[in-house]
């Protein structure tokens, strides 16, 4: 599902600085700025025992999306604007719906699903990622989700009952209790009006019939694997299972995760790590993403997504041997943009930070 916005940017006015004209401006209306895309939390309903959604209303800045895409969300928290990645879905009224699952000693999640009020702003970022339909007649489509990845996927669907649901399409979600599934309501009714869709629940932690996990998942019930096209989106560990187990049985795989998989003990001990601009040098443990290292000692680079797709965490690396966590290479080439959150620091580095 697509929407266009008009986003026709204003003249620069030489005397007036944007900041001075949001700080009024924002005064009359709350999403009034001059090029910044801001968002109003207008409702909020359970979506799960553990998640809820919340319906956002943009401003004229922000540009629409793509079913499938994500946008960072800020929020000032504590003196500090905390950002993070969803996946929103797009409303027939023109609002974005964002489901937040509650995760324990998560500062963000648990204020946007339990403590933001009705009325509250938020920064909103413009969208982004590949995790998309693809161009031109549809492939049969197998859909894979776990836990928070399912949010993605119902833009997704939704974006194929409105075309008419053209193609064979399967959904298997997994989730650990059965009370954590979201959306399932929506499924079925998607799935009573269009049989070319199929739904699959899998609940890992059934008291009667607990669900495989997908390595060892049956999937002889969605047929031929052989010409389909394959969406998985979930934690860092399914969706590297997921692809050592299908890629190389169908036609396409396209994944994202919303974690970083733990790579194996390889490397030991620290390096330095030398902050060009801040003139501090740190001492990290090597095989750790440099993101929350660096956080952990109190540098606080701007971050998004935290899985390597929105690039609003990327700085210069002047030298050094960086690893990137989700693939295992290695980048020893000096001068170029690193993406924090996916790479750790492999031989002692100096950062344009």
């Amino acid at each position: 599902m697509s929407a266009v916005y008009r986003n026709t940017a204003p003249p620069p006015i030489p005397w007036l600085s944007e900041g001075f004209f949001d700080f009024w401006a924002t005064r009359v209306h709350p999403l009034w700025t001059l090029r910044r895309p801001l968002a109003r939390l207008l409702a909020r309903h359970s979506a799960s025992a553990d998640a809820v959604t919340l319906e956002l209303q943009p401003n004229r800045h922000f540009r629409g999306l793509q079913a499938g895409q994500h946008v960072n969300l800020a929020v000032e928290l504590d003196g500090r604007l905390t950002t993070r990645s969803y996946s929103p879905t797009l409303l027939e009224n023109g609002r974005l719906a964002i489901t937040v699952k509650r995760i324990a000693g998560g500062k963000l999640s648990q204020h946007l699903a339990d403590d933001a009020a009705i009325g509250d702003i938020f920064t909103l970022g413009q969208a982004f990622g590949e995790m998309q339909l693809p161009v031109g007649p549809l492939p049969r489509l197998v859909l894979l989700a776990a836990g928070s990845g399912i949010t993605p996927m119902r833009a997704l669907l939704r974006q194929l009952a409105s075309q008419g649901m053209s193609t064979p399409v399967d959904l298997i979600y997994w989730a650990r209790q059965r009370e954590q599934l979201c959306f399932v309501d929506e499924f079925l009714a998607i799935a009573a009006q269009h049989p070319a869709f199929r739904l699959h629940l899998a609940v890992t932690a059934d008291a009667v019939a607990p669900a495989a996990r997908i390595d060892n998942y049956d999937l002889s019930d969605i047929g031929e694997l052989a010409g389909a096209h394959v969406l998985a989106c979930g934690p860092g560990g399914f969706v590297d299972a997921a692809r050592t187990r299908l890629q190389a049985q169908v036609a396409q795989f396209d994944s994202e995760a919303f974690s970083s998989p733990q790579l194996a003990e390889v490397e030991q001990g620290s390096v330095q790590v030398q902050l060009l601009k801040s003139g501090r040098t740190l001492t990290v443990a090597r095989g750790v993403a440099l993101l929350p290292a660096l956080e952990a000692a109190g540098i606080q680079p701007a971050s998004g997504c935290r899985m390597g797709i929105c690039n609003t965490c990327v700085c210069g690396k002047t030298s050094g041997i960086t690893r990137h966590t989700l693939t295992g290479d290695y980048d020893s080439e000096p001068s170029v943009p690193l993406k924090l959150c996916v790479n750790s620091a492999s031989t002692d580095l100096t950062l344009e930070l």
